[in-house]
């Protein structure tokens, strides 16, 4: 960090600190301030003012300096550096390879998104020269590839934000098949952390809410009155870090796939963790974590670790109207065997193949069961524990997530630590059902949702 700036932002402190203390020292004695504290504490807000003006201008020096500073140098002198005998001659030619845009050749690739570079490896591999050598890949600080930490051209102190072109393949590898996020009602946010959704969980046959009533001729309208509810959501963060190894470095397209990869898979997880079973507390609460969450109970006679078609046709029947089209079965995978045997008037219920398309899937690879398509996944519990069948309409789900996902939202920097390099993927999202509770039918006594599980057997 600067040592200009951070004296600067001392001296700020200090200002603001005698400030407050001399507002304070009359508040607590309930008086107002003296003509001398009142000039003492207007000098005092100026010199703070002044203050935050110079450190303005002192942080748009240190960003001018350090982008000077890393296009005049290049990492092929590194390269040279390490094939006199600071490196394996094997490693320097590598490096070299991925610094040749550094030498002041004409950066006409660099409108792609991917600011010049071939793949997410290239890049990591001239980040790790910089981190050592203080020496910068050109392409490194080429339109804003710089992080907004305190010292961006400083190795430790320092990191380089990965192109957006690479940064959104990232997330949308993280996107899959068994992903549940697209499946949700989201909501980008441009410009804020947090939403407020008004709402209402009123229903025409509930005791409250909006009423329609017969009237006769001169009679005076019957009034009913409007209940909103509030679903209030603000950002979380879920970040994955990714170490890489030397050996990983020397190959730039593995090491691509490894990172993608990866981070794509723990992201997925976790956020589809989080709708499901997330607590609420610095992250979304899960839909099966809360009083909208419906258990189907087993049949009275049911023997132990069993599976009837009964207990999955109540299951369907738990659905409120409209949800049909849109639910989809979530499993273990060890409850397969048993949907083989399941028959209703002779009639197997389960369809192990079908062509179907949408819905949030790519074809239902496991088939259907009573007409809708399953995913299998490991979050759901084994087969006879209660949750092993889950039935889901996450359009009764609302997220919020950071505008562009990875590429602007998941602010992705690589980061060094005492010689290790590690990715670091933050994405940013929280989600709540958009119902605090199970619905109560017009006729009947049997409760409805839209996140229903099968109870142990």
């Amino acid at each position: 960090m600067s040592k200009n700036l951070l004296m600067l932002q001392q001296r700020k402190t200090a200002a603001i600190d005698a400030a407050r203390s001399i507002q304070e020292t009359a508040l607590a004695e309930d008086r107002d301030m003296t003509d001398q504290e009142v000039s003492e504490h207007s000098a005092l807000v100026s010199s703070a003012k002044n203050l935050q003006d110079a450190i303005d201008r002192e942080m748009e020096l240190v960003t001018l300096e350090a982008r000077g500073a890393s296009t005049t140098t290049t990492v092929l002198s590194q390269a040279a550096r390490m094939a006199a005998g600071n490196a394996p001659a094997q490693q320097s030619a590598a490096r070299a390879s991925v610094s040749t845009y550094g030498s002041g050749e004409k950066a006409s690739d660099a409108t792609d998104g991917k600011r010049g570079w071939n793949n997410l490896g290239e890049f990591a591999q001239a980040v790790q020269v910089a981190a050592v050598t203080k020496e910068h890949d050109r392409r490194l600080t080429f339109d804003a590839s710089l992080t907004s930490y305190s010292n961006e051209g400083t190795g430790a102190d320092g990191g380089f934000l990965i192109p957006p072109a690479m940064s959104a393949e990232i997330f949308s590898l993280s996107l899959g098949e068994d992903a549940m996020l697209p499946m949700t009602a989201n909501v980008e946010l441009q410009n804020s952390n947090n939403m407020l959704f008004p709402g209402s969980e009123t229903t025409p046959w509930g005791p409250s809410g909006i009423k329609a009533y017969w009237d006769g001729e001169a009679e005076a309208a019957t009034q009913s009155k409007v209940s909103i509810t509030q679903l209030s959501l603000r950002l979380n963060k879920l970040r994955a870090v990714v170490p890489v190894t030397d050996e990983l470095m020397e190959d730039s397209s593995a090491l691509g796939g490894y990172l993608q990869g990866e981070t794509s898979m723990a992201i997925r997880w976790k956020t589809n963790e989080a709708i499901l079973f997330g607590t609420g507390m610095l992250q979304p609460l899960g839909c099966m974590n809360s009083n909208a969450m419906l258990t189907i109970v087993k049949e009275s006679e049911q023997a132990s670790g069993t599976l009837l078609a009964i207990n999955l046709t109540k299951m369907l029947a738990a659905l409120p109207a409209g949800s049909f089209g849109r639910s989809f079965w979530m499993m273990n995978n060890d409850v397969l065997p048993s949907l083989l045997t399941l028959t209703l008037g002779g009639i197997p219920i389960y369809l192990p193949s079908s062509p179907l398309t949408g819905d949030g899937f790519k074809g239902s690879p496991y088939g259907l069961l009573l007409g809708r398509p399953i995913m299998v996944s490991q979050q759901a519990e084994s087969f006879g524990s209660a949750g092993d069948i889950n039935l889901l309409d996450l359009a009764y789900y609302r997220t919020i997530t950071k505008a562009g996902g990875v590429q602007t939202a998941s602010s992705m920097h690589l980061w060094f630590d005492q010689g290790v390099t590690a990715f670091r993927t933050t994405f940013r999202l929280d989600g709540k059902p958009r119902i605090s509770s199970t619905i109560t039918p017009n006729k009947g006594s049997n409760k409805l949702s839209p996140f229903v599980r099968l109870g142990a057997r």
